[in-house]
């Protein structure tokens, strides 16, 4: 399994280099936008980073070092939206977070909405 997760991750990263575009500037954030990132994580992240962003997803296990936890983890290259879409972009050389360059710009804007809004999500429960 540790194999063909590696493969696909370094398909993934071909991929990436292959396919980058411009990003342009960030679209508004609207609930539609971030219900795509929404899909798009199910489809792109949760295998890795679980369906609700913990780190734990069915893939985690095989992966050396451990997906993120996305909702309390410190993010390595910080968690400002621009900073999340460039890590979407260009991956995290050195680990297992590929780059998902390859996916359109205004998928990966959604998905960086999403992925704030897990972490969000977490923070507005503690203030409760």
């Amino acid at each position: 399994m540790k194999k063909s997760i590696a493969m696909s991750l370094a398909a993934a990263a071909i991929l990436s280099a292959a396919g980058a575009r411009a990003a342009g500037p960030a679209p508004k954030k609207t609930p539609e936008l971030v219900a795509k990132g929404k899909a798009s994580y199910a489809t792109n992240c949760a295998a890795c980073h679980g369906d609700k962003g913990l780190g734990d997803g069915a893939a985690a296990a095989a992966l050396d070092p451990k997906p993120r936890n996305l909702v309390t983890g410190a993010y390595r290259n910080g968690t400002t939206a621009d900073q999340v879409f460039a890590t979407l972009e260009q991956g995290i050389p050195g680990t297992t977070m590929t780059a998902f360059g390859h996916l359109p710009a205004e998928e990966r804007w959604a998905l960086t909405y999403y992925v704030l809004d897990l972490r969000g999500a977490k923070s507005a429960k503690a203030k409760k």
